[in-house]
């Protein structure tokens, strides 16, 4: 993480850092995550790759899509649960009516409610807060770790399965990541940041710190996104969405 505008690198470093499959996130003047170190070529066999990214049939896409979503409800569901929040009941009703492709919107409907339930009703995530600066700042570390895994895997993060926009060049990992936002949720309800400064960005940094339990193991947070990532890929390259690997956290 470089943390601040005054550092110079050199293309030699870099290219070094991205050889050996560094992950390297810069921040901007207010020392809030801005871009990061990709390379074209993570993997050897990646014009094979993307042809096959680009070859994922729609069906698939939303069988995978449903799944992820559905994984993140239950993990917010399982959340609020664990705070003795009412809402939980809410969100395990929303995780069992969704459809494929989640056409009638339940990811949608169980975020209004489940950020209501942690931060009270008058939170919205577009507000311009201590709170939301946390979140976006302990998202943005968790996408771009998605991020490294689906390059390395020589796929593309352009193309995604239900994010679509042609100003965001992480539309993959923007959808995979969704399953670890709630790990991130739990570490801002528990900071219950006033103000969002250096301190509090060291405190969110300590999500990697976590271990998760996925594929019958404890493993690292870092490792559980690797295994995760591979799992999604495994799945739409094979049309079966029982190879995915969700992670298990008891709140």
């Amino acid at each position: 993480m470089i943390e601040t505008t005054a550092v110079s690198l050199t293309a030699a470093l870099i290219s070094e850092l991205t050889r050996h499959k560094v992950k390297v996130i810069f921040c901007d003047e207010h020392r809030n995550p801005c871009l990061e170190l990709i390379p074209y070529y993570g993997s050897y066999d990646i014009s094979v790759k993307v042809k096959k990214q680009i070859e994922w049939s729609k069906n698939d896409k939303d069988l995978v899509w449903t799944s992820i979503i559905s994984n993140k409800i239950e993990k917010q569901a399982d959340f609020l649960l664990n705070l003795n929040k009412p809402e939980a009941a809410l969100l395990y009703k929303y995780k069992n009516e969704i459809k494929i492709g989640d056409t009638t919107n339940r990811e949608g409907h169980a975020a209004k409610v489940y950020f209501n339930a942690l931060f009270g009703k008058k939170f919205s995530r577009s507000d311009t807060n201590s709170i939301n600066a946390a979140l976006n700042y302990g998202y943005s570390l968790i996408l771009s770790a998605v991020n490294r895994e689906i390059a390395v895997n020589g796929y593309i993060t352009q193309i995604g399965l239900f994010h679509d926009n042609m100003f965001n060049q992480f539309n993959l990992g923007s959808d995979m990541m969704e399953p670890f936002r709630p790990l991130i949720d739990q570490l801002v309800v528990s900071l219950d940041p006033q103000e969002f400064g250096k301190d509090e960005k060291y405190d969110i940094l300590h999500v990697f710190d976590l271990d998760l339990k996925i594929n019958g193991k404890k493993e690292s947070i870092t490792n559980a996104i690797r295994i995760y990532c591979r799992s999604i890929f495994d799945a739409l390259n094979s049309n079966d969405i029982s190879l995915i690997r969700f992670y298990d956290y008891e709140f």
